[in-house]
């Protein structure tokens, strides 16, 4: 079994951030960069599936070479090799063109991915590649086992859950519960820096979309306190300043 785990390299939780350029650029001075978390659920999962020597992982970023920290960390974490495709992830559809056009050329079983980057919040790559490949997709996952050629899947829906079985290739998003992360230990840490971490060109692509301006929330206004004794104070404000009774 051959698994494709799609790593998006993202801004630490805990990054302020901020934007140059008269908001046309994120501004990556001073940020720590991870693998998002949501794509580590996605890569245990796939560590599980191929342990005891079932398969083997192989994990895949669209980014420049400042990206490389990040893939070590999920080579670290027990992925047996990695691919770099060394572009810049322009959108949600470039970088998804590039993940199926390496796929079609190195036969996977199933491809892996998030069911999000924490920078973007899109939720868009992994219908894309299904779509690229012509193979099902199946999002926003919370179970997902083997049995032999049969993939049983497991996500949630609205008023319960929903089971499907899925024979043959697929794509698929994972969420909370698909799987524990994994901390990489020190032999981990120390056998990623001799496994294999291929780089290869992207494929041209056009360009369907261009952010134009970034905007930060609207910082929040000061707490209006009412005496708990003025209860028609409280209804009125709610009334003709909140606007929501």
């Amino acid at each position: 079994m051959k698994i494709l785990v799609c790593i998006s390299n993202v801004p630490d939780t805990t990054t302020k951030i901020t934007f140059t350029n008269d908001n046309t650029q994120f501004n990556t001075s001073g940020v720590q960069y991870i693998v998002n978390p949501y794509d580590e659920i996605a890569l245990a999962r796939a560590i599980e599936l191929c342990e005891g020597g079932k398969g083997t992982v192989t994990a895949i970023n669209v980014g420049e070479a400042a990206t490389e920290p990040t893939i070590r960390k999920a080579l670290a974490i027990g992925a047996d090799d990695a691919v770099r495709i060394n572009a810049a992830p322009r959108d949600a559809y470039f970088t998804a063109f590039q993940i199926a056009e390496y796929a079609k050329a190195n036969e996977f079983d199933m491809i892996l991915c998030g069911r999000e980057s924490i920078d973007y919040n899109g939720s868009q790559v992994a219908a894309m590649i299904g779509e690229f490949l012509d193979i099902p997709s199946i999002s926003i996952i919370k179970k997902l086992a083997v049995d032999g050629s049969t993939t049983t899947i497991e996500r949630e829906i609205e008023g319960g859950k929903e089971v499907l079985t899925v024979n043959g290739k697929f794509v698929a998003s994972c969420a909370e519960g698909t799987a524990e992360p994994k901390i990489p230990n020190m032999r981990g840490i120390m056998s990623a820096r001799t496994k294999p971490l291929s780089v290869v060109e992207a494929v041209a692509v056009e360009e369907l979309g261009k952010i134009t301006k970034f905007e930060t929330p609207a910082p929040r206004s000061a707490v209006k306190l009412i005496p708990a004794e003025n209860a028609a104070e409280l209804v009125n404000l709610l009334h003709t300043e909140a606007k929501v009774i």
